[in-house]
């Protein structure tokens, strides 16, 4: 595919990643996806980054992944590791949804913690219009955000969400009604999480997920509520709380 391959921006504890390809629909071909992977590498290697939006430029949001790399034989094994590691990431991860996410696109909504959508956000999974059998994990994201019944809705007969459905089914966890509301609620919604307390908001954000997946590690959990007991993040959480002020979290 030709064209300007995702960016990544960082603005003090907010990352921001974008595609760049918006007379294409933002479709994403292999060397955006491997692109994608080079940036979550990045981010994790920041322990400043707490904030991660995924954006897009132009009408759509994304078109899922470019049919001319499936139809070379390269299948969805990349898609899924994108899909996987976006869902793994440390920080906490915010998809602005401006337009459409179709196919693949809607399992990278379904991996970020939160999903802000305007009026023109709509989803549609068109896969079992030209058989393609979809992989597990996106399987699994779907059942476990959605439900299955929502699941089979767009799966198995391909319905098409507008903004409002989206919301009401949990595709979207916010909703606003113009663009201009929909940059100021990504913006105060990464301001909040930014400034809660980092160590515990990944660690819960990994059980959460865990929990989803029924695959619980209660012993990690266990480590980690100690981890977090004796933390710098939650003695200052406890001072700021009593000196009726802002917390200034260091993420130790």
């Amino acid at each position: 595919m030709s064209g300007t391959l995702p960016s990544l921006t960082v603005d003090g504890s907010v990352a921001t990643l974008q595609l760049e390809r918006p007379e294409q629909a933002n479709r994403l071909g292999d060397a955006d996806l491997a692109c994608l992977l080079e940036h979550f590498q990045r981010i994790e290697a920041d322990p400043a980054i707490r904030v991660v939006v995924l954006r897009a430029r132009g009408k759509h949001f994304c078109a899922g992944y470019h049919l001319g790399d499936l139809e070379s034989g390269a299948g969805g094994d990349a898609f899924e590791a994108v899909a996987q590691a976006l869902e793994a990431l440390r920080p906490v991860t915010i998809a602005a949804v401006q337009g459409g996410a179709y196919g693949g696109a809607s399992d990278l909504l379904l991996a970020c913690d939160f999903r802000v959508g305007g009026p023109a956000a709509e989803v549609m999974m068109p896969a079992a219009r030209f058989g393609l059998h979809l992989y597990g994990s996106l399987l699994e994201r779907y059942v476990s955000r959605l439900g299955l019944n929502v699941a089979k809705r767009l799966i198995l007969v391909g319905d098409r969400l507008a903004s409002r459905e989206m919301f009401e089914v949990g595709f979207l966890t916010h909703r606003v009604e113009d663009a201009t509301a929909l940059e100021a609620e990504v913006r105060a919604l990464s301001e909040r999480v930014a400034g809660m307390a980092p160590l515990a908001v990944g660690a819960m954000k990994r059980h959460l997920n865990a929990i989803a997946r029924d695959a619980l590690d209660r012993r990690a959990l266990a480590e980690d509520i100690r981890h977090c007991a004796d933390s710098a993040d939650l003695a200052e959480g406890l001072q700021a709380l009593k000196e009726r002020r802002r917390a200034v979290f260091r993420g130790r």
